[in-house]
C-alpha cells in the first residue's frame, strides 16, 4: 500500500512538472496523460486491493483506464523523441491506434463481472478471466508490445546527439511499460490477473517517474595479434547483458530452492531494477569514455583506430550539405572522438576584425568574441599546436580565465587556411576527468583540424560562387530591362514625331501628357531596378566636409538623429557616399525602438571616419558573416537584399572599408573609414590611396 501511494505521488509531480515546463509541444501532454493514466490505475487497484471498493466503482473506473492504457502508449511510442511528432506519425501508426481505440468499448458494454471472477478476493488477489475478460487482456498485451517495440526502435534509430536528450525518458517509459507487460502477460499464461503483483508495478512506476523528473532537471612496433577496439568494447556490453542473465539465474534458482522463504515480488522487482540500471550504463557517454581508456591503457599500443575515425570524419563532412549543419557535424565529431562534453567553433570575421562562435554543441553561453591580438590567439598562431588548458601559461590563462572557467575549456585547436588562422575549435569539459591526453591525441586533434579547414574552405568558395551565379542572373535581368527601356524609348520616339502634326490639338496635348507621365514612370522604375545591380566603375572625387555631409543626409529624414565629432575633409564622390549615410541611418531606425536616436559621430583616428551608432535589436555573429553583406538576402518583407552590399562596394570603390560590431539586444555600430587625405609639395590636397 505505502510503495503504491509513493508511485502515485512521484507520478502526479511528474505531471506537475511536465505541465509547467515552458515548451509546447504535442509529445509533451501525450506523456502528460499517459503518466497521468498510470497514476489513475495505481490508485484504482489500491482502492481495490485494501477492500474499500465495496460497490465496485473502482474497479469499474479501472476497466476504464485499462482500456485506454494501450491507446496513450501507442501514440506516445510513435511520436516520442522522433521527428515530427505526433505530426510525424505514419498511416499505419495511426490506424493502429484507432483499433486500440476500440477497447474503449468494452467497458462501456461490459460490466467486470463478465470479463473477470475473484471468489476469495480480496484475501486471494487473483482475478480469474473469461473468455471475453481473456481476450480483452490479451489485447492490451498486443498493444502494449507493439509500444515497447516503438520505444526501442527509436533507441536504435537516434543520432548520438537525440540520444544524449531522451535515453533518461526513454528508459523510465520503457521500464514503466516492460513492466505492463510483465503484468498482463498472466492473462495469456494462464488466463488471470495477479494482483499480487501490483506492489512490483507500483516500485517500476516510481523509478520511472523519478527518472523523468531527473531528466528535467538536468535538461543538460612488435607484431601482436590485435582486436578491433570497436569489437572489444561490444564484448564489453556483450558481457554486462550476459552478467544480467545470470543474476536473473540466480534469482530464479533462489526461487527454486528456498520457495516461499524467497520474497517472490522481492526477486521479480530485483530483475526489472538490474534491467534498467544495465540499459542506464549502456547508455552513460561517460561510461564508455572510461571503457576505451581502460582498453587503451591495457590492451593496445595506440589510443585511436587512425582508419575507422579518419573514415567517418571524411563521411560526416562529405554529407553535411548546409553550412550550419556542416559545423555541427565538426563538433559532434570531436566531442565523440575525444570524450568531452561541449564545443564552440570560431571564426575570423574579416568585417570587424574579431573571432566569433559561428557554431555551439552543448556549450551554452559561449558566445564571447575574442579579438585579434588575444594571448590565446598568438600561441596558437605562433606554436601551429593544440593549447591545452592543464599546461602552465600563465599569460594565455590570465588574459582568458573568465572565458576558460566559465565553460570549462580542455582545448583549443587552431584551423589555419595556409598560414593564416581563420579560426578555432574550444572543446569544453572532459567525460573522465582523470584521462591523460597525450601527443597522440593533439596530432589527431590538428589533424582532423586540417580536414575541417579544408571543409570550411569549400563552403565558403561555394557560397561565393552560388553569389557570383546570383549576379550573373541580374545581369540577364538587366538585359530584358534594357530591352524594355528601348521600348520605352520608341514610344517616346513616336510621341515626338506625332507633335509635329497635332501640338495644337487640345485632345492630342492631353494625350501626350498622360503618355509622357506614365512612360516616364515606368522608365524610372526601371532604372531604379536596374541602379542598384550595377556596381560604380567612375566616382566624381572631391574634397568632402564629413561633418556637413552627415548633417544634410540626416536632414533628409524625419527621425532623431544625433551629430556629433569635428570637422574632417575626404577625398569622395558626395552623392554616392550620401547613399551609403542614408542607407545605415535607414537600418538603425528600422532596427530600433520607434523614437529612439540614433548617433552620428565624425572623428579621425589615423584616417577620416564616420561612425553610425543605434541601440536597437543587434545582429548575431553568424548573421554578419553569412547574411549581412550577401547580395539578394533580406531580412526585409519587401527588400531586395542589396543595400549592405552595394554600401560596401561604394566604400571599397573610395579605397576604404566598412566595418560592423553588434551585439544582440544591446546594438549595433557600423563604421565607415576613408583614406587619409595628403598634401602634395604646393599644399594642394591629393587622394592618399
Amino acid at each position: 500500500m505505502t510503495i503504491s501511494l509513493i508511485a502515485v505521488a512521484m507520478l502526479s509531480l511528474s505531471v506537475l512538472r511536465l505541465v509547467l515546463q515552458p515548451q509546447r509541444r504535442g509529445s509533451r501532454w501525450l506523456l502528460v496523460a499517459t503518466l497521468a493514466a498510470a497514476a489513475l490505475l495505481e490508485l484504482g487497484d489500491l482502492c481495490a486491493v485494501t477492500g474499500t471498493d465495496s460497490g465496485g466503482s473502482c474497479r469499474h473506473s479501472v476497466l476504464f483506464i485499462e482500456a485506454v492504457t494501450p491507446a496513450l502508449w501507442l501514440l506516445l511510442s510513435l511520436s516520442y523523441g522522433r521527428e515530427g511528432g505526433v505530426k510525424g506519425v505514419g498511416r499505419g501508426g495511426w490506424l493502429l491506434f484507432a483499433v486500440s481505440g476500440l477497447l474503449l468499448l468494452v467497458p462501456v458494454v461490459l460490466t467486470p463481472q463478465e470479463l473477470f471472477y475473484a471468489p476469495d478476493f480480496p484475501a486471494e488477489r487473483i482475478l480469474f478471466l473469461t473468455d471475453r475478460g481473456y481476450l480483452f487482456y490479451v489485447a492490451i498485451l498486443v498493444f502494449l508490445v507493439a509500444a515497447l517495440m516503438n520505444f526501442e526502435s527509436t533507441l536504435l534509430h537516434a543520432s548520438p546527439d537525440a540520444l544524449w536528450r531522451v535515453k533518461l525518458d526513454i528508459v523510465a517509459l520503457g521500464s514503466m511499460l516492460a513492466v505492463l507487460v510483465f503484468y498482463y502477460s498472466n492473462a495469456l499464461l494462464q488466463r488471470t490477473l495477479n494482483m499480487e503483483l501490483v506492489p512490483l508495478r507500483a516500485l517500476l512506476f516510481m523509478l520511472g517517474a523519478g527518472l523523468v523528473l531527473y531528466s528535467r532537471a538536468e535538461r543538460r612496433g612488435a607484431v601482436k595479434i590485435r582486436v578491433s577496439q570497436r569489437i572489444l568494447l561490444r564484448s564489453a556490453a556483450l558481457a554486462a547483458v550476459v552478467g544480467y542473465l545470470v543474476l536473473l539465474g540466480a534469482l530464479g534458482e533462489g526461487l527454486r530452492y528456498f520457495g516461499d522463504q524467497f520474497p517472490r515480488v522481492l526477486t521479480m522487482a530485483l530483475g526489472f531494477i538490474s534491467g534498467m540500471l544495465l540499459l542506464l550504463v549502456l547508455l552513460s557517454n561517460r561510461l564508455k569514455r572510461e571503457v576505451k581508456v581502460f582498453f587503451h591503457k591495457n590492451f593496445y599500443q595506440s589510443k585511436y583506430d587512425y582508419r575507422t575515425q579518419w573514415l567517418a570524419i571524411t563521411e560526416r563532412l562529405a554529407t553535411a550539405g548546409s553550412g550550419e549543419n556542416l559545423l555541427k557535424r565538426i563538433l559532434s565529431a570531436y566531442c565523440e572522438i575525444f570524450g568531452v562534453r561541449g564545443a564552440a567553433i570560431y571564426l575570423h570575421q574579416e568585417e570587424c576584425g574579431w573571432f566569433c562562435a559561428t557554431g555551439i554543441l552543448d556549450l551554452e553561453g559561449a558566445e564571447e568574441s575574442l579579438a585579434d591580438n588575444n594571448p590565446l590567439l598568438a600561441y596558437l598562431r605562433g606554436k601551429r599546436w593544440v593549447f591545452y588548458s592543464g599546461d602552465d601559461n600563465p599569460e594565455i590563462l590570465a588574459a582568458n580565465r573568465s572565458f576558460i572557467d566559465r565553460h570549462r575549456i580542455s582545448f583549443v585547436i587552431p584551423l589555419f587556411e595556409g598560414e593564416a588562422l581563420i579560426g578555432f575549435i574550444a572543446l569544453g569539459e572532459r567525460m573522465v576527468p582523470d584521462e591523460r591526453y597525450r601527443y597522440e591525441d593533439f596530432d589527431l586533434m590538428k589533424a582532423i583540424g586540417r580536414q575541417v579547414s579544408i571543409s570550411i574552405q569549400q563552403q565558403r568558395l561555394s557560397e561565393q560562387l552560388t553569389q557570383a551565379r546570383a549576379m550573373e542572373a541580374a545581369g540577364s535581368l538587366a538585359t530584358f530591362v534594357i530591352h524594355d527601356l528601348k521600348n520605352l524609348t520608341s514610344t517616346v520616339s513616336l510621341i515626338v514625331d506625332n507633335a509635329g502634326d497635332h501640338i495644337d490639338n487640345p485632345d492630342f496635348q492631353r494625350d501626350m501628357l498622360e503618355s509622357l507621365g506614365r512612360t516616364s514612370q515606368k522608365m524610372q522604375d526601371l532604372i531604379g531596378r536596374l541602379s542598384n545591380l550595377e556596381e560604380m566603375e567612375y566616382y566624381r572625387l572631391r574634397p568632402v566636409d564629413l561633418l556637413a555631409l552627415v548633417e544634410r543626409s540626416a536632414s533628409l529624414l524625419q527621425a532623431p538623429i544625433a551629430i556629433r565629432g569635428d570637422r574632417h575633409t575626404a577625398m569622395a564622390d558626395e552623392e554616392e557616399l550620401q547613399k551609403v549615410l542614408l542607407n545605415l541611418f535607414l537600418n538603425g531606425i528600422e532596427a530600433s525602438e520607434r523614437g529612439a536616436q540614433i548617433t552620428a559621430e565624425v572623428g579621425h583616428d589615423g584616417a577620416p571616419y564616420i561612425k553610425v551608432i543605434d541601440r536597437g535589436c543587434g545582429m548575431s555573429p553568424r548573421f554578419i558573416r553569412s547574411e549581412l553583406f550577401t547580395p539578394f538576402r533580406s531580412t526585409k518583407l519587401k527588400g531586395l537584399g542589396i543595400g549592405m552590399y552595394q554600401c560596401r562596394q561604394i566604400v571599397a570603390a573610395h579605397g576604404g572599408r566598412l566595418e560592423v560590431s553588434s551585439v544582440e539586444g544591446v546594438g549595433t555600430e557600423f563604421t565607415v573609414w576613408l583614406p587619409p587625405l595628403e598634401l602634395d609639395a604646393a599644399g594642394v590636397m591629393v587622394h592618399a590611396a
